[in-house]
């Protein structure tokens, strides 16, 4: 992708009628100019797509826990308990 201009304009009057007329469709500025710009110039469209949604579901895990990390808390776990075992002051 380019880096993208920002830039200033002066939009004739008709033109901005024009804009103003699709945004109140629910587009916005940049997306109607973008395109019609590229139509224009004869560039290649970008087709749309579709958005990204993720579908929520039950975890028995509270937000913040990451499941797959598991293994390595128990790991860890192992590794502490090994060492105080190891350690004769910490005995009973």
């Amino acid at each position: 992708m380019i880096n993208p201009m920002r830039t200033t304009l002066t939009i004739d009057s008709d033109v901005a009628e024009c804009i103003r007329q699709e945004t109140r469709l629910g587009r916005s500025l940049k997306e109607v100019v973008n395109e019609r710009l590229r139509a224009g110039f004869g560039l290649k469209t970008e087709e749309p797509r579709a958005p990204y949604r993720v579908n929520p579901h039950n975890s028995p895990f509270l937000p913040g826990i990451d499941p797959s990390k598991l293994n390595q808390l128990i790991d860890e776990l192992d590794a502490e308990e090994s060492s105080l075992r190891s350690d004769p002051e910490n005995r009973p």
